[in-house]
């Protein structure tokens, strides 16, 4: 049989003084490396302060907002908006209104027109305003006049009611209502003579101030005293639930009863 030999890998470190030399040098070079890269990458940054550039007024001037924002007093205050005038009733009319209703154009009541204007006076002051802010029939909204305030609006129509003789007034905002001190008694306090007043001029003065359709005029003794004689009950359910052509409520569903009574005990007084 022929004899395997197997060779052996010497080591290249064959003494001690070869092995302190490599394990030295392990630790040495990259030691070394290192501190030649953090001066390769510091080597053009002097920090100290001989270097015109680490001045303060340099360091200052580095750090200053690019763009500053400056509030100063001009000398010259703002104009005021000037002060929003509304119309007249009349001037509306005349401007916008007269076109369709001088003539009766596409079934306009026309100005003047007691018959016509007493079948929409029957619905109320706030009935008919809403309707034409909203248009109706032919009537675009707001008679076409989109700028026109409600306020406005209403103006024009109280204007061509009084054409037929209706008297209606422009009803005037009313008064905050004061805080109740003494809930108890405010909840049986008679209703204020004050808002009975600003509910009717807002919703019955087209008919009751002319007498329109059979309504008793405001103030008709003669014509309120056997309604008086039948009771303040029979009186208002008659304004809560329309009586002959006077509509519930005189056409203005959104009046709250208390509302509707505040009217009628206006009315009352007035005839007394």
């Amino acid at each position: 049989m022929s004899e395997i030999h197997i060779e052996e890998h010497s080591s290249p470190i064959k003494t001690p003084k070869q092995l302190i030399i490599v394990v030295f040098l392990a630790f040495a070079v990259p030691i070394t490396l290192i501190v030649m890269l953090s001066q390769l990458v510091t080597s053009g940054m002097d920090f100290s302060k001989s270097n015109p550039g680490m001045s303060d007024e340099a360091i200052a001037k580095r750090l200053k907002p690019v763009g500053e924002v400056v509030v100063a007093d001009t000398g010259t205050p703002a104009a005021k908006p000037a002060a929003v005038v509304e119309r007249t009733g009349e001037q509306i009319v005349q401007a916008q209104c007269i076109k369709c209703h001088q003539t009766g154009e596409a079934g306009a009541p026309r100005i003047g027109d007691r018959t016509a204007w007493i079948k929409r006076a029957t619905k109320g002051l706030n009935t008919v305003t809403l309707s034409a802010i909203r248009g109706h029939d032919g009537m675009p909204a707001r008679g076409g006049m989109a700028e026109l305030t409600d306020a406005e609006f209403r103006r024009a129509i109280v204007y061509m009611f009084n054409q037929v003789g209706a008297a209606v007034k422009e009803p005037q905002a009313a008064a905050p209502a004061a805080v109740a001190q003494a809930p108890a008694a405010a909840a049986s306090a008679k209703l204020d003579a004050s808002k009975g007043k600003t509910v009717y001029e807002a919703n019955c003065v087209a008919c009751h101030a002319a007498g329109i359709a059979g309504a008793p005029k405001a103030g008709d003794k003669a014509a309120w005293g056997p309604r008086i004689k039948s009771g303040m009950d029979a009186l208002y359910t008659s304004a809560l639930k329309g009586k002959n052509a006077m509509p519930p409520k005189g056409g203005n569903t959104s009046l709250a009863e208390g509302d509707v009574k505040a009217a009628v005990d206006y009315l009352v007084s007035q005839a007394k």
